[in-house]
């Protein structure tokens, strides 16, 4: 499936992390995949309110938590820059489809990172 959102498919998912080298970017593009799947399953699904869009968001996070021992095994970690530039997406993602009031914490409520 194709991301209709134009918000979306602009959007430079972890940038902040792929400017620094300490985060190596293979790891990083499994996580933009993480992101970008969610984008599709919102297209797709179309939750009708906040708990099931938390459904969602809650499943893509437990990607990002099997991802961290990718993180780990090339000497790198989700730590605190990390958190929270992978919080941020979340949240970017809520709003740009249609959640304002998505809570940026209950987005990522099952990590454990």
């Amino acid at each position: 499936m194709n991301i209709s959102n134009p918000q979306v498919t602009a959007h430079p998912f972890l940038k902040a992390l792929y400017a620094d080298d300490y985060y190596p970017d293979p790891v990083l593009d499994r996580g933009r995949e993480i992101l970008l799947r969610l984008c599709e399953r919102i297209e797709a699904e179309r939750p009708a309110d906040l708990a099931a869009l938390y459904a969602l968001t809650h499943a893509a996070t437990e990607e990002f938590n099997d991802l961290e021992a990718a993180f780990d095994e090339a000497d790198s970690e989700i730590e605190t820059v990390a958190r929270e530039e992978i919080g941020e997406q979340f949240w970017f993602i809520a709003h740009a489809y249609g959640f304002a009031d998505a809570d940026s914490e209950e987005l990522i409520a099952t990590r454990d990172w």
